[in-house]
């Protein structure tokens, strides 16, 4: 496991398009379809990643509170599965339907989609507007595996409640910290 810290990313970046199969449904989507009314979350996560695993209960609760509000969710994998073979489609399906996600989890094969948005680790973290122009970049909150401390996705919520309330972005921006998207050699 290689600790990796989220990339800075451009304050304008609007969110780069994609069209991806997602591993529950079996279908293509597209951003367009996915977007949400208010806003949309891109989380980038795997399943193997132990920060993802310490994170995935409260990413389920997180994504249920505000689907209803208008919140779009989209997960990505972008791992290279040739070398981490835990982190294949089929059992994306598996992890998915097991935790109940409510949001698709697709998968990048290509990894265009991680590298178009300068994604670098699992989990990490993107929020846009209704326009697609990002919001915020960073973490779900201070929790990581071993450090004792709750996981309540409290700055994805704050950033998700600036937006609802139309409110500024939040300021405070700490980035995401996780492995390293596993990068095809």
């Amino acid at each position: 496991m290689s600790l990796t810290e989220s990339n800075p990313i451009d304050s304008g970046l609007i969110a780069p398009g994609f069209r991806l199969p997602d591993s529950i449904s079996g279908k293509i989507l597209s951003l367009k379809e996915l977007k949400g009314e208010k806003a949309t979350v891109i989380m980038f996560i795997c399943n193997h990643c132990p920060f993802v695993v310490h994170i995935n209960e409260q990413l389920v609760k997180l994504a249920n509170d505000y689907l209803t509000k208008g919140i779009g969710f989209v997960a990505i994998s972008s791992n290279d599965v040739n070398s981490y073979p835990q982190d294949a489609p089929e059992l994306m399906k598996e992890i998915g339907e097991r935790l109940n996600y409510p949001f698709p989890y697709l998968y990048d094969e290509t990894q265009e989609v991680a590298k178009a948005y300068n994604a670098a680790c699992t989990p990490d973290f993107y929020v846009f507007d209704t326009n697609l122009k990002v919001t915020y970049h960073g973490q779900l909150d201070n929790s990581r595996p071993g450090n004792g401390m709750p996981v309540t996705g409290q700055d994805l919520r704050d950033a998700l409640s600036a937006i609802l309330n139309e409110n500024r972005p939040i300021k405070a921006q700490k980035p995401s910290i996780g492995c390293n998207i596993k990068w095809k050699k």
